[in-house]
C-alpha cells in the first residue's frame, strides 16, 4: 500500500464550491441520472456536519445563492456525475431559474437528521413515475448505495477494492509523525506534477479572490498603507485569505482541497509554499513538504472526524503547514516538529467551526499567522511541552488529546450550534 497515493487520491483533489454543498450535488447528479423522465420532486438528508458547513457558504454559477438545497438542486438538474466535485460547473442560468422553482414550490426539501455523525448525505429524486435513491458515506464522493424502485442497482460490497481503500484510515491513525515524514521521501514524478497542480488552482484563486473586497483585500490595503509590513506573516496571510474570499465567494474556479476540504486545502498548501518561497527553499523540498502537510492533515482528522466541533482549516491544516515549515528548514527533526504541533494547538486548539462561509478566511488568516509563529519557534527550539495544559508528552498524545475534547467534551457545542442553526434557518 503506498499511502501517500492513496491519500492523494482520496483527499487531495480538486472542488469547485465548498465541499459539502458539492457532495450534495454530486450526490443528486447520480440519483438524477437514473431517471428516465425530467426530476419532479427530491428530497435530502444530511448529518449535522454537511448542515452546518453548506448552510450559508455561497454555491458557484447560481447567481449568490447559498446553501446544500440549491446546490443539490442544481446537481439534479445538471445531471452529470462524471464531473464529481467539479459538478457544479455546468450550472447555467435556465437551470438555476428551474431549480428556484422547485425549491419554492416545496418539490425539492432538505432536513438535517441529528442521528447522524460523521458525513452522511442521502437524496432521493422522482420524475414521476420512479424514485431513486442515492446515498455517500464517510467520503464526498464515497457512494454505498443507489436504488431505484426498491431495487438496488449498486451496493457496497465489504470485499469492494475501493471501500478496502477508505481502510487507509485505520493505518493511517496507527502511524507515527516521523512515518509521516518517511513517505514524503516516497514522492515520485507523478505525485510532484499533482502537487505542484494543486498549487497552481489556489495561487489562481488567490489572484481573483484578492479582487474581492473582503478579507484578504483589507490585509492587503493595510499592508499599502503601512500598518501591516510587507514580510513574509502578511504576504501569507494575504496570499491565503483571498483565495478563501474566492472560495466563500463561489468564484468559479476549483480549489485544491485536502483532507477533503477546500479552506484546509489553501492553508496546507499555500503556507508551506509560500513560506518556502520566501526563505530560498528548493522546489522540490516545498512540493515534499506540501506532500507532508496533506499526510498530517489527515492524520490529525483520522482522531478528530472529517467534520467536527473545532475548525480544521484552523488546526488540523494549520498543523500540518507548521510541521512542513519545520521539515523545509530542519528535514526530520522529530524534537522540532513536536513543538510546532504543540505551539499551534496550544494557541488554536478551541477554535469552533460554525459552517462555511465568508468568516471561515478570518480563521485561515489565524491558522495562517500561527503556523508560521509556531514552526519558527519550534526551529529555535521553543514550544509548549507537557507540562502545560492538555499538551502530551508526544505529538501524537497532543493531537489525541485535542481528539477527546473534541469528540467527547464538544459534542454538546456542535449540537447547540446546529440548533441555533436550524432555529435561524426556519
Amino acid at each position: 500500500m503506498n499511502l501517500l497515493k492513496i491519500i492523494l487520491e482520496q483527499e487531495v483533489y480538486p472542488a469547485l464550491g465548498c465541499t459539502e454543498p458539492t457532495a450534495v450535488a454530486y450526490a443528486a447528479s447520480i440519483a438524477a441520472k437514473e431517471l428516465s423522465d425530467p426530476l419532479e420532486q427530491m428530497t435530502i438528508s444530511v448529518d449535522p456536519g454537511v448542515y452546518k458547513n453548506g448552510l450559508a457558504v455561497t454555491v458557484p454559477n447560481t447567481n449568490g445563492e447559498r446553501g446544500n438545497l440549491i446546490a443539490g438542486v442544481l446537481g439534479a438538474l445538471i445531471c452529470r456525475p462524471e464531473l464529481k466535485m467539479k459538478i457544479l460547473d455546468g450550472g447555467s442560468p435556465e437551470l438555476i431559474g428551474r431549480a428556484k422553482e422547485l425549491i419554492h414550490s416545496k418539490k425539492a426539501t432538505i432536513t438535517c437528521d441529528t442521528t447522524w455523525h460523521g458525513l452522511h448525505i442521502e437524496v432521493e429524486a422522482s420524475d414521476g413515475a420512479s424514485t431513486v435513491k442515492a446515498t455517500l458515506v464517510d467520503n464526498h464522493t464515497n457512494l454505498v448505495l443507489l436504488e431505484k424502485d426498491g431495487e438496488i442497482l449498486f451496493s457496497v460490497d465489504p470485499l469492494d477494492e475501493g471501500l478496502q481503500k477508505l481502510d487507509y484510515k485505520s493505518v493511517l491513525k496507527d502511524m507515527q509523525i516521523a512515518d509521516l515524514v518517511d513517505l514524503v521521501e516516497l514522492l515520485d514524478d507523478e505525485d510532484y506534477a499533482y502537487l505542484l497542480e494543486g498549487v497552481g488552482y489556489n495561487r489562481a484563486i488567490s489572484t481573483e479572490g484578492l479582487e474581492i473586497k473582503k478579507v484578504g483585500y483589507y490585509l492587503a490595503d493595510l499592508k499599502e498603507k503601512g500598518y501591516l509590513q510587507d514580510d513574509v506573516f502578511s504576504s501569507t496571510k494575504i496570499l491565503t485569505a483571498a483565495a478563501a474570499d474566492g472560495r466563500m465567494d463561489g468564484l468559479n474556479l476549483p480549489v485544491m482541497s485536502s483532507g477533503g476540504s477546500g479552506n484546509q486545502g489553501i492553508v496546507a498548501i499555500l503556507v508551506p509554499y509560500n513560506v518556502g518561497l520566501w526563505f530560498k527553499i528548493d522546489e522540490r523540498t516545498i512540493i515534499k513538504s506540501i506532500a507532508l502537510s496533506h499526510l498530517v492533515n489527515s492524520y490529525i482528522k483520522c482522531f478528530t472526524g472529517s467534520l467536527s466541533p473545532i475548525c480544521g482549516c484552523s488546526i488540523a491544516a494549520g498543523v500540518g503547514a507548521a510541521v512542513a515549515i519545520v521539515y523545509q528548514q530542519a528535514g526530520k527533526n522529530i524534537d522540532q516538529i513536536t513543538l510546532a504541533v504543540n505551539n499551534l494547538i496550544s494557541d488554536l486548539g478551541g477554535m469552533l467551526c460554525d459552517g462555511a462561509k465568508g468568516g471561515c478566511a478570518l480563521k485561515v488568516v489565524s491558522s495562517t499567522d500561527s503556523a508560521i509563529r509556531s514552526a519558527y519557534m519550534a526551529l529555535n527550539n521553543h514550544g509548549i511541552t507537557s507540562v502545560e495544559g492538555f499538551i502530551g508528552r508526544s505529538a501524537e498524545e497532543t493531537i489525541q488529546n485535542l481528539s477527546r475534547i473534541s469528540t467527547d467534551a464538544m459534542a454538546g457545542v456542535d449540537d447547540m450550534m446546529i440548533q441555533i442553526m436550524l432555529e435561524k434557518n426556519s
